[in-house]
């Protein structure tokens, strides 16, 4: 498999988990407890004894991103498809990230959809690779380039559109503290870079149907 897709994708980074020395456990939960402290809490009392552990045990699961490659959940497609090969669209994709900045979450949705060439790949392979990026420190506008890119350069279908609407704690918890507000960030590829009537139809029917 990893074969077949280092000839489908020539770009590395899809398929090299971004994964440096990590600290062991008793690292990270000393660290946890320091910013107990920072907080100006006490570690020490009956609430945040287990604290750090569970901090520990959340961020492998927030975090997990870092230990999975995109590019393998796409690598594998079917050309079965009777000819089809008008848009594919997954809609409505819920996530939850963190902010690169201040590590708070970001919580949104993201539509997804390309124009395939001979080869579709699993819907739920789509969603999981929003997923994977999710699942690693973010900004919304790399998030948005990075789903699109890895479609393109692994399926190589004919064009990769990729809308993601959210909502950023750093803004609403902290700073200007406006609950609410939403930020939009689209980017296109191929046929949808190269034609506004199919941005349009893509956005047209993302919003068709959006929640």
């Amino acid at each position: 498999m990893d074969a077949v897709i280092k000839k489908l994708m020539p770009k590395s980074e899809y398929l090299e988990k971004p994964v440096t020395d990590r600290p062991d456990q008793a690292e990270v939960e000393a660290a946890v407890r320091t910013l107990l402290r920072w907080t100006g809490d006490n570690p020490d009392r009956e609430g945040l004894v287990d604290t750090p552990k569970r901090v520990a045990k959340a961020f492998l699961e927030m975090f997990n991103g870092y230990d999975m490659c995109p590019a393998e959940e796409l690598g594998r497609t079917f050309e079965e498809v009777a000819g089809y090969d008008d848009l594919v669209l997954v809609r409505d994709i819920e996530f939850h990230s963190h902010c690169e900045h201040h590590m708070v979450p970001i919580i949104g949705r993201a539509h997804v959809g390309y124009l395939p060439d001979g080869r579709v790949v699993g819907l739920s392979k789509i969603a999981r690779v929003v997923d994977i990026f999710a699942h690693r420190l973010q900004t919304q506008e790399a998030m948005t380039a990075q789903i699109a890119n890895v479609i393109q350069d692994v399926l190589n279908p004919r064009g990769v559109a990729v809308m993601i609407e959210a909502e950023h704690m750093c803004m609403a918890m902290r700073g200007i503290r406006k609950q609410g507000s939403t930020t939009l960030t689209s980017t296109f590829t191929g046929v949808f870079k190269d034609s506004p009537e199919e941005q349009l139809r893509f956005m047209t029917m993302v919003r068709h149907g959006s929640k």
